[in-house]
């Protein structure tokens, strides 16, 4: 994220003299009266490009380019090395890497995105790394609540970047986001070394209550397939085709704004750097407490019984909140203990795509914008524990190979969504953002319609263990 709050001081062509139709309502720090000054500082402090939206947009996607080639092979490597020093590593290489990217945009553009294409490589290897930790770790009924925790990080993440980088680049210029952030990865990275184990048989520390639990918690789960794959099956199973579609259709929401919302609050809303990253910010503190939130409500719903499984998908579609967790059952039929609810995310994709679209409309009121920005990602938050842990509930035993299969649809949206934003912007500068919103709900849309129609919480007849037959039935 530190690419998508430092490129608005890197460029100085990201706000236009003069919008059509740009917002009237000044920022409540009267940022706008101050934007020719902090121009100037940043001549001052540190260089600008003469980036076009398109380049920018380039930029923006790089981080992606590859990244849908690294799941897979990401997926073998930690069966082979072990998660922990995977993650490690590539959190390490990913930081040191971020070191370098002043010096890169002083080299030239082609050289910023090879190595934009290399972080994210390495990034991958150690997001999907993660998921074999918690394969390890996460007791299954806790396994929901456990699992957005640490997805609200990345959230949080954002949060941080875009509160204390806005200041950074206003004060002491733009490359010390990545040298600061850089650094702090790189310590991350150690600590990460330090006090993570694959697993809690070989943690030194851990009592031995808690080992017991979690060993015998995860012995009532299925074994792992191994090396064999039912690919066939795969192929023609819709169940897990919706859930791949919708991976790309959402997460071509996700990166657009998570990649460009510093850059609409700056060029559209014409906030100084240092307030359009603290409003950029706000959106993704909502989001990380309600991604919290509702991992804890899912699985209280879930262990309590409160709620029948059909009844759960049912009412928590009606009012807007897609929870997932696994529930109990160990002892009733296999396909039923590894049951997820999983709740179609509806309402999750069409309010955020309906205040996205509006954002073009209510541009004249910063107010209403932030109220907006803030809403939508509130919202899109509750889906996190729906369809994006869906393909558990389908084939828990292939888990970790789905989930690099939906990694790969994820960033091939992330690859292209802020490209073709970029271009849309640079071909219409009136109508440009209009365009971006609505071709971003119409995708999101689409991908929610196969969704509603082909998804299931059944565990799929491909994914099920295949037992010998036994002498009586010979």
């Amino acid at each position: 994220m530190n690419m998508s709050i430092a490129i608005p001081a890197m460029v100085n062509n990201t706000a236009p003299p003069s919008l059509p139709n740009a917002s009237t309502e000044k920022p409540p720090t009267e940022s706008q009266d101050n934007w020719n000054e902090t121009l100037e500082e940043f001549k001052v402090v540190a260089a600008m490009y003469d980036w076009s939206p398109e380049i920018q947009g380039i930029i923006l996607s790089s981080l992606n380019f590859g990244s849908f080639l690294a799941p897979i092979p990401s997926v073998f490597l930690v069966e082979l090395f072990g998660a922990r020093y995977l993650t490690g590593a590539g959190i390490f290489i990913s930081s040191v890497l971020n070191l370098f990217i002043p010096l890169a945009a002083d080299t030239g553009v082609t050289l910023l995105i090879v190595l934009r294409v290399i972080q994210g490589l390495v990034q991958v290897l150690a997001l999907t790394c993660q998921y074999s930790i918690w394969a390890r770790w996460a007791p299954p009924m806790e396994r929901s609540q456990l699992t957005t925790i640490a997805l609200s990080g990345s959230v949080l993440g954002c949060f941080i970047i875009f509160l204390a980088g806005g200041h950074i680049c206003q004060t002491i210029g733009w490359p010390y986001v990545f040298y600061i952030f850089g650094g702090t990865g790189c310590a991350c990275s150690f600590l990460w070394i330090l006090l993570i184990y694959d697993d809690p048989v070989n943690h030194p520390f851990i009592s031995t209550n808690e080992k017991e639990y979690i060993i015998f918690s995860l012995a009532q789960e299925d074994s792992p397939p191994g090396w064999s794959l039912p690919i066939k099956d795969m192929l023609k199973s819709l169940p897990l085709w919706s859930i791949l579609i919708f991976h790309f259709t959402d997460y071509w929401h996700f990166f657009l704004i998570t990649m460009y919302t510093p850059i609409y609050i700056n060029s559209v809303l014409q906030a100084n750097i240092r307030d359009s990253g603290i409003l950029s910010a706000l959106p993704f503190a909502s989001a990380s407490i309600f991604i919290v939130l509702e991992g804890l409500l899912a699985d209280f719903l879930l262990s309590r019984k409160i709620l029948k499984l059909i009844t759960i998908r049912k009412l928590f579609t009606t009012i807007g909140k897609n929870q997932g967790g696994y529930r109990g059952g160990y002892g009733m039929h296999r396909a039923a203990s590894y049951s997820l609810c999983v709740c179609p995310p509806a309402p999750g994709v069409l309010f955020p795509a309906a205040l996205s679209v509006s954002l073009f409309w209510v541009r004249s009121s910063f107010s209403t914008t932030m109220v907006f920005l803030m809403l939508s990602s509130v919202i899109k938050s509750l889906i996190q524990s729906g369809a994006f842990v869906n393909f558990l509930d389908i084939a828990p035993r292939y888990s970790a190979l789905l989930r690099g299969l939906t990694q790969i649809f994820s960033y091939m949206a992330g690859a292209i969504s802020p490209t073709v934003a970029g271009f849309l912007i640079e071909q219409d500068s009136e109508f440009g953002w209009r365009n971006v919103f609505l071709l971003a709900a119409v995708v999101g849309i689409s991908g929610l319609v196969f969704y509603l129609i082909f998804a299931q919480a059944e565990v799929q007849d491909w994914a099920k263990r295949r037992h010998s037959p036994t002498c009586e039935q010979i």
